[in-house]
């Protein structure tokens, strides 16, 4: 038995309709700042290892459910040089959600290391 190990508890946060549908979670705020940070969907998609179509529908998915654009995007002109840009309630959203996760990690922060420390003390 390996009595070295260091355990993690991980959380996602998802936001739903009430049908259950998925509105927005870790994955897609994820993809949302990178979209922020570079202007570029491309980049993200790379980056999150998705597929266009797939993404785009999610994006698209997101704007519907909650009812305002999020994104912003400018195909370049003959030279190329378009842009992916988040709109003011894109990046508001990307911020409200970042500030959801900074409490519910901070409420959860003490009862999980509760738990590992029992985890802990329970190794022979």
């Amino acid at each position: 038995m390996n009595n070295n190990i260091n355990y993690k508890i991980k959380h996602k946060i998802w936001i739903e309709n009430e049908n259950g549908e998925g509105i927005l979670g870790d994955g897609k705020w994820e993809l949302l700042k990178i979209i922020h940070t570079t202007a570029s969907l491309k980049t993200a998609i790379e980056e999150m290892g998705w597929g266009y179509r797939s993404t785009w529908t999610k994006l698209k998915n997101i704007e519907n459910k909650l009812g305002f654009n999020i994104i912003e995007k400018s195909r370049g002109g003959s030279g190329g040089g378009g842009y992916t840009k988040l709109t003011k309630e894109g990046e508001q959203l990307v911020e409200h959600f970042q500030n959801l996760h900074n409490k519910i990690d901070s409420i959860i922060k003490k009862p999980i290391s509760d738990f590992l420390d029992k985890i802990e003390k329970m190794k022979i």
